[in-house]
């Protein structure tokens, strides 16, 4: 039975890396469907709303989505797309890969991590959030729960244990958060317990950062808090060349949404040279959530295969490629490269 998915191609570049990924899927015939939605800006100008309810009933309905990169509208009234969507369908846990791909501009080769971050809670809750009229003073609450703490803790061992993944680094700011980061150091202490074939260690957050960049190669996969998490998958995805490899997986109980974390990059849009590799590795996250993970594997080599060949690969990469061009290489080398 095929399996249906909400496609969101969104804005800027969005539908030109979405165009080429689904070449891709097509190319892998995995039995896949698509149910084309809009969002952000782009729904705006079509819809009148930047998150038409058709687009929420897709997902509703398909419980897997694939979604490209949103503009938000700046200016005061505009929540962050993204956040609405992981609040809507409560996907609490945001996973970001950072493997190092040879051939790639980056100071590192050898990276392969994950970060496993709170998607729902925290200071992006932005909870009673607001500035006084005389624009002086502003307040936000940063909330956590230990009924969230422990979901996002617990998906990160279960994924740890099913992936082959030796140590979890529990990242926090117990020092000075004693309450609200203190709980998250916790609740994993006491999940870790659970998993004694899993080494846990803790570390915080200035700490991580640091030896990140000094010595990635101590972490296999960290599990941490919301704004945390935003900030430390980013740098990670600066130590294997940047955002354009860079996928996101946003899961929940219900649903889950895949993503390329850049941004709508308006400033090349229509010019047919967007590195379309992070929504291609947020498709390989999604056919391995939908039980293909020999595929995903086969995706992913793949990928990897064109990059260190330099064939037709887009001018982020080094290249004279274009998106398209760069997915007809992938497809190429899809029928020789395996699982």
């Amino acid at each position: 039975m095929p399996q249906k998915i909400t496609v969101i191609p969104g804005d800027g570049i969005g539908p030109e890396i979405m165009r080429a990924t689904l070449a891709v899927l097509d190319a892998m015939d995995l039995g896949l469907e698509y149910d084309a939605q809009l969002a952000g800006v782009t729904a705006q100008e079509q819809t009148g709303d930047l998150l038409p309810e058709a687009t929420i009933q897709s997902i509703e309905q398909h419980k897997v989505a694939l979604k490209g990169p949103l503009m938000t509208p700046i200016g005061g009234g505009f929540r962050s797309l993204n956040v609405t969507l992981r609040k809507q369908f409560d996907l609490y846990a945001n996973v970001r890969p950072a493997i190092s791909f040879p051939g790639t501009r980056s100071r590192y080769d050898n990276i392969d991590l994950i970060t496993v971050r709170e998607n729902t809670e925290g200071a992006y809750l932005a909870q009673d959030a607001f500035t006084s009229e005389d624009g002086q003073h502003a307040e936000s609450k940063m909330i956590a729960t230990r009924s969230g703490c422990d979901r996002v803790v617990r998906y990160a061992f279960e994924m740890a244990r099913n992936a082959g993944r030796q140590r979890v680094t529990v990242v926090h700011k117990a020092n000075i958060l004693k309450d609200v980061s203190g709980l998250f150091l916790k609740s994993a202490e006491a999940i870790a317990s659970e998993y004694p074939e899993i080494e846990c260690d803790d570390m915080i957050v200035d700490n991580c950062a640091m030896q990140l960049v000094m010595n990635p190669e101590r972490f296999d996969v960290m599990v941490t808090t919301n704004l945390f998490g935003d900030i430390i998958s980013d740098l990670c995805a600066g130590l294997v060349g940047g955002l354009g490899l860079a996928p996101g997986a946003n899961i929940g109980t219900e649903a889950a949404m895949f993503e390329a974390v850049h941004g709508s990059a308006p400033d090349i849009a229509g010019k047919g040279v967007a590195n379309p590799c992070a929504l291609l590795l947020a498709a390989a996250q999604m056919i391995e959530h939908i039980g293909q993970g020999s595929a995903a594997r086969r995706l992913r080599n793949a990928i990897r295969a064109t990059i260190v060949s330099a064939d037709r690969t887009t001018p982020d990469l080094g290249g004279e490629g274009t998106t398209a061009s760069f997915a007809e290489a992938i497809i190429n080398r899809l029928e020789c490269t395996p699982g």
